[in-house]
């Protein structure tokens, strides 16, 4: 269920043995510059249901795609000169960007929003395996609260009444790839053996004409 990938010199065999589940619609946990990540292909319809049962979320705003550059948004989202320049300047990095999905791109995800957040993690290994694959990830932050002894002692935290998400409480994260085993339903943990911080990204809404700041985390917002 563990490969060690060193993320400095990774093999390519573990990207493409990584890449092939992905294609077959399995789940992988990878590292982020944040917490860690479980994610799925993004054109797998089985992976995405997989995950989205796994994750027990209802709200969207929690799932995110992973993308290796910016192109990748445009295929999927709708992005001007002004929403690419605050991109470019934060990416790779700790932010995910709230942006209007392109027609279809709802429909294709199974999605009740018009609207999906995307991200550019800071880390070699999501950025292998996204260019190994050829697409963008699926993903949700790997939570505690996804096994079950965990989510019976623990209730989920209020939703807030102004519609911005609440943080993830630090001890709902994982810091080690081992513990990701505790996790029914993943098929490969690719783990670099580096203790992941206990944090979260910074989620920025940047669908209207301003920007808002729904989750603080790591990112610095306003810079």
């Amino acid at each position: 269920m563990i490969e060690y990938i060193v993320s400095g010199n990774m093999d390519d065999r573990i990207l493409s043995r990584g890449s092939k589940l992905l294609a077959q619609g399995k789940l992988l946990a990878l590292p982020t510059d944040t917490s860690w990540s479980i994610a799925c292909s993004l054109k797998s319809g089985e992976g995405i249901k997989r995950l989205k049962a796994l994750s027990g979320e209802r709200e969207e705003r929690h799932f995110t795609l992973l993308c290796s550059g910016i192109s990748q948004f445009g295929e999927f989202c709708s992005m001007d000169n002004t929403r690419f320049r605050l991109i470019n300047r934060l990416t790779p990095g700790p932010y995910v960007f709230i942006l209007k999905t392109l027609l279809g791109t709802e429909k294709f995800l199974g999605l009740r929003r018009k609207e999906i957040g995307v991200r550019i993690p800071d880390h070699p290994v999501p950025l292998a395996i996204i260019k190994t694959l050829g697409l963008p990830l699926y993903s949700i932050t790997a939570k505690r609260s996804m096994v079950l002894d965990f989510e019976e002692n623990n209730p989920d935290p209020e939703v807030s009444e102004t519609g911005d998400l609440p943080p993830i409480p630090e001890e709902d994260l994982f810091q080690e790839g081992w513990e990701l085993e505790a996790i029914d339903g993943l098929d490969l943990i690719l783990d670099p053996g580096e203790e992941r911080p206990r944090i979260f990204s910074s989620i920025l809404d940047i669908s209207g004409d301003e920007v808002r700041l729904l989750r603080a985390g790591a990112g610095i917002w306003p810079v």
